[in-house]
């Protein structure tokens, strides 16, 4: 590849120039390393007619570094905060036949990053919808947690407050894949602690931190080993939980029962046998159907 010149700069990229079809177009960008983004994703910022971004000054910042000059064309903030506002605007370039490049302040559009609405507005008004893949913290930490991934789930960021997140735990321990959370370095300690006492502390996980960045961190280990390592730390930067699937266990009929009796004493059928269910990952119709057979036995 040339190297070209532009104000006096040398950069390693070399900008294609060519028309781009009408249409959105979701940019993936680097999560830490400037370089990770794609050369294809280079191009369409540097021949859309309009960007929008989730943050327009890391963008600008971005294009700055692999020197993509914007030659008078819109950048658009478009973020959670304002994007009935901004919706219409976007949509009104792409009626005027367009082409739109929305990138994520980092990573993959979409991926706990808005988006979402946008892509689905642009697709029912029947607008070309594409993307530049690349980078994704989600992806990235899957690949380097030595842990399955023939199945897994992205399950974004738990509920802050701690009874829905405790909820969201105890819905995911039987999930059959390995799991994907992101977590703020404000409440990972309590996020790890909730987990060691709803699963099991052989749980095999890895805490990634800061991908791709300077201080990059891996530590892997079981729940209980990860909760030790880190537990005089204060952690900082973005950081991804990747977590094993349980081990499945068969529960006997007797352990269904004693559950069942012990829940009983405070919940009503339906909700002791949920919550006896997803606790041993039973089919709850079973289990509520145990229960109804302990009901007629007295």
């Amino acid at each position: 590849m040339q190297n070209h010149t532009e104000n006096g700069r040398e950069f390693l990229y070399a900008p294609r120039t060519a028309k781009l079809a009408a249409g959105l177009y979701f940019i993936a960008t680097p999560i830490g390393s400037a370089r990770d983004i794609t050369l294809r994703g280079l191009d369409i910022l540097a021949n859309c007619d309009v960007i929008a971004a989730e943050d327009t000054r890391s963008l600008r910042h971005l294009l700055d570094i692999h020197g993509v000059a914007l030659n008078g064309r819109p950048v658009l903030p478009y973020h959670d905060h304002n994007g009935a506002e901004m919706r219409p605007k976007i949509m009104a370039h792409l009626a005027e036949g367009k082409s739109v490049a929305y990138a994520s302040e980092a990573g993959t559009p979409l991926v706990a990053d808005p988006g979402f609405a946008l892509g689905r507005a642009a697709i029912a008004q029947g607008y070309a919808v594409t993307t530049a893949p690349g980078p994704s913290a989600s992806l990235a930490a899957l690949t380097v947690s030595g842990l399955p991934s023939d199945r897994f789930l992205f399950a974004g960021f738990p509920p802050p407050k701690s009874g829905e997140r405790q909820k969201f735990l105890a819905e995911l321990n039987t999930v059959p894949a390995t799991l994907i959370l992101y977590e703020s370095p404000k409440r990972i300690h309590k996020l790890l602690n909730e987990m060691a006492q709803l699963w099991s502390h052989d749980r095999q996980i890895a805490l990634c931190r800061e991908l791709t960045k300077k201080f990059e961190e891996i530590i892997r280990g079981s729940l209980a080993e990860v909760i030790a390592a880190v537990s005089e730390r204060s952690l900082k930067g973005e950081i991804v939980l990747v977590i094993d699937r349980a081990e499945k266990q068969i529960a006997d009929e007797a352990t269904v029962i004693a559950l069942l009796r012990e829940r009983l004493k405070s919940e009503r059928l339906k909700t002791a046998a949920a919550q006896v269910a997803t606790e041993l990952g039973l089919p709850k119709r079973d289990v509520y159907q145990l229960g109804l057979s302990l009901d007629s036995a007295g």
